[in-house]
């Protein structure tokens, strides 16, 4: 039974939005005249409209959602129940719009004879080609609830390590942003309306107060310049990384960067890790894994470097092998592959890789946190002092004069 998505009017004349199932859109409008709503639009979202499909690949959903959607299912599927009525349950304990027109459509397609995976490709914005190709690998291995728990553990564990980057990085910026803030108030406006007191008695000001005074000046009347080239910096930044020669360029600076790199390497790595361990205990062939975790590879470098270990695969070299030879990637975790191959448990070594990797991750973001914030009031410390010093040499200046 197909799903279409409708708008119609209660007797306040409240429009009222949202999904239901009917055989026909006239079946649709006539459900709808019994509930009391007079039917105002009604679309077909199923697999049975040709222009269906592409009306709502527009459609987005948080990663968020995402994952919920997948525990959800796999927690169905487990049970017992079959495609269709979980996505019947699905439907009906969604709660916006956009969730039920995509489980909606989903099922329709289902029902029209496609298998899920399938199904997911006419939202290849809401769900990316590693997340269909590891349905696929459920479906024909039977294995399908198995695998959706696993991809939502997966999908968790990056919503809960980015959380974790989120909140590492949000806290130095709002206080860079303060102190940045605060700082220029005070050069700008408070400055010079307390120095020009002392540039009015024609006094001889000392050095320190002097390049205060230079200093805001030039920030007075340069603001706005500064303001502009911050905002050109920024399009044109964004623009370059739209280019695949400029973004491989700014991605290899960022590769070589002494902290920064180290840090977006163990990331990548460990995304590799986590999305390999599923696709290997999936029973996806090697090759064809390695070419979808190149998806959740971000650094240019990083997925070059996979480019050249799957060729080393294809030519017959074990991974951990083609891996280190790259040199892009974590020893650690080369060895702890190489552990797996050997062992024949592939999928743990690579998923307890991952792990290491984020837990190395969680350390150094709570290093660098930790060091930031000294660094920061030292920093702020510092400029205080300097502008308070400069504003207070020239009143013992003028407390010597009035005492001789």
């Amino acid at each position: 039974m197909p799903g279409f998505r409708y708008q119609a009017y209660n007797v306040e004349g409240k429009l009222h939005r949202g999904v239901l199932e009917a055989d026909s859109a006239r079946q649709a409008r006539s459900l709808l005249r019994d509930q009391g709503l007079t039917p105002y639009r009604v679309e077909v979202i199923a697999a049975n409209d040709p222009a269906g499909g592409s009306r709502f690949r527009a459609v987005s959903l948080s990663s968020t959602e995402i994952a919920q959607l997948t525990r959800q299912l796999a927690s169905l599927l487990e049970a017992g129940l079959t495609v269709e009525q979980s996505f019947n349950a699905l439907i009906e304990q969604a709660e916006n719009e956009r969730s039920r027109q995509v489980l909606a459509a989903l099922r329709g397609e289902v029902l029209a004879g496609n298998t899920i995976a399938k199904a997911l490709a006419a939202f290849p914005r809401v769900f990316p080609e590693l997340y269909r190709t590891l349905v696929a690998a459920g479906e024909s291995s039977g294995q399908l609830p198995r695998v959706l728990a696993r991809l939502a553990d997966y999908l968790e564990e990056r919503q809960q390590l980015r959380g974790r980057l989120m909140l590492a990085l949000i806290y130095p910026a709002i206080v860079f942003t303060v102190a940045l803030g605060v700082v220029g108030a005070l050069l700008v406006y408070v400055v010079p309306q307390v120095v020009q007191v002392f540039q009015n008695a024609h006094q001889k000001l000392p050095l320190l107060t002097q390049a205060l005074i230079a200093f805001s000046s030039f920030l007075q009347a340069t603001w706005v310049l500064w303001i502009g080239l911050i905002v050109v910096i920024a399009f044109s930044l964004r623009f370059a990384l739209k280019r695949p020669a400029a973004r491989a360029a700014i991605h290899r600076a960022l590769w070589r960067a002494p902290v920064v790199g180290r840090m977006l390497r163990h990331l990548d790595a460990a995304r590799f890790a986590a999305t390999l361990s599923i696709l290997v205990g999936s029973r996806v062939p090697i090759l064809q894994a390695l070419e979808a975790g190149t998806g959740v590879m971000t650094l240019v470098p990083m997925r070059d470097a996979l480019a050249q270990a799957s060729r080393g695969v294809r030519e017959g070299m074990g991974l951990s092998r083609a891996l280190g030879a790259t040199q892009a990637f974590p020893p650690v975790m080369v060895h702890l592959i190489a552990s797996g191959e050997a062992s024949g448990r592939l999928d743990e070594s690579l998923e307890r890789a991952a792990r290491q990797q984020q837990n190395d991750i969680a350390i150094r973001l709570a290093a660098f946190a930790a060091i930031f914030e000294p660094v920061m009031i030292l920093v702020m410390g510092a400029l205080v002092m300097f502008i308070v010093m400069s504003v207070l040499l020239p009143i013992f200046q003028l407390n010597q004069l009035i005492g001789k």
